[in-house]
C-alpha cells in the first residue's frame, strides 16, 4: 500500500528521505518503497514514524486524519 501522507508530510517539513532513514536507522531505499507501496512497514516502523513526525498512523497511510462516519 502507498503511504501517501508519509511523502506528503515528510515534504511539508523539508526533510529529504536520507534525513528521515537517518533519523529512524533504516535505510533511504525503506523510505522510498513505503512511500511507492513497494514495501509496507511493519506495526512498529509505522509507530516509530507516526511518533517521528508527530502524527497518527491514518494521516501517513491515507493523508488525512481519521473521519467518524
Amino acid at each position: 500500500m502507498k503511504m501517501i501522507g508519509l511523502r506528503e508530510i515528510r515534504l511539508k517539513k523539508g526533510y529529504n528521505q536520507l534525513k528521515v532513514a537517518m533519523d529512524l536507522n533504516i535505510s533511504r531505499e525503506a523510505i522510498s518503497f513505503y512511500e511507492t507501496g513497494k514495501r509496507s512497514p511493519d506495526v512498529e516502523m509505522l509507530i516509530k514514524l507516526s511518533e517521528n513526525f508527530n502524527i497518527s498512523i491514518d494521516y501517513l497511510i491515507f493523508g488525512k486524519e481519521f473521519e467518524k462516519k
